[in-house]
């Protein structure tokens, strides 16, 4: 249901939130360019492929987009991991929930081979690997990456199991270059690394999202503009901006997102410069 303070701005949906349906969401030439490589080769293949940047940078949105449209697929079974803090007992017990697969984690060799079965079975039937997304996946522990590798890989490591998307920050990259994941690493078949936007490419992304949601002009130009490059190349930094300004519009009854408000709400933001002794203000 939408919110009723949405409805001065003829918005369908709050564009600048977290959950803006994945319809809306802008697609960038890279993230395009990674899931068609994911659903026309990966999903047949098998083995790992990797999303990384920094905090803010579009690594969740990338599986968003990336999960919507494999559910397309009628051939894919996707999976998401959801903790992937586990310990080596608890990610099997994931697993076969993920599978519906019953797991004695005490016996991990039968679980080892029960995962096995089922997704060489998912293979003959549908001719394509399962597929399973992991996000935040710098926090993974070495020892459950590694078991992973190894539980995905068949015929001395010529053949995969599984389709796996890893996504993480630059931790995640610290990691796999670690002797203990150097082998994981070697694997990584797709890799899309997500730098930072530029403020031309950020501003397209705003008058985008604020076109999907029904208002093409719910801010000026010069808003557009200043919020895109006061963004600093992050798109979560960008529409944290734009949502402040969109809360601040909606509390003073305007319809529209302008170059006063925006002035209003920069000056407000400013320190107040601290009195001296003397009773001078410091600069």
């Amino acid at each position: 249901m939408k919110p009723t303070w949405l409805e001065p701005f003829g918005l369908k949906w709050d564009p600048f939130a977290q959950e803006v349906p994945v319809e809306a969401l802008m697609v960038s030439p890279a993230i395009e360019h990674f899931c068609r490589r994911i659903e026309r080769t990966h999903v047949h293949e098998g083995g790992f492929a990797l999303v990384a940047g920094d905090p803010g940078m579009g690594k969740s949105v990338t599986l968003r987009i990336l999960a919507e449209r494999l559910d397309q697929i009628p051939e894919v079974h996707v999976g998401a991991l959801l903790h992937p803090q586990s310990n080596l007992a608890d990610f099997y017990r994931e697993l076969g929930d993920l599978f519906d697969v019953p797991l004695r984690p005490h016996n991990r060799w039968n679980g080892f081979k029960a995962l096995r079965e089922c997704w060489h079975t998912h293979m003959e039937r549908r001719l394509t690997r399962p597929v399973v997304l992991i996000d935040e996946a710098q926090q993974m522990a070495p020892v459950v990456l590694s078991e992973l590798r190894l539980l995905s890989s068949a015929r001395f490591d010529s053949h995969s199991l599984l389709s796996v998307v890893l996504a993480g920050d630059a931790r995640l990259i610290e990691k796999l270059r670690g002797a203990e994941l150097l082998p994981l690493d070697s694997r990584i078949r797709i890799r899309l690394i997500l730098d930072p936007v530029s403020a031309a490419d950020l501003a397209t992304c705003l008058r985008h999202l604020m076109a999907a949601a029904g208002n093409a002009r719910l801010m000026t130009e010069e808003v557009i503009e200043a919020v895109a490059e006061h963004a600093l190349g992050n798109p979560r930094t960008l529409t944290r901006l734009a949502s402040e300004l969109l809360m601040a519009a909606a509390e003073r009854g305007l319809s529209k997102i302008d170059q006063k408000l925006y002035l209003e709400l920069a000056t407000s933001e400013r320190p107040v410069p601290r009195p001296t002794r003397t009773g001078k203000r410091r600069r």
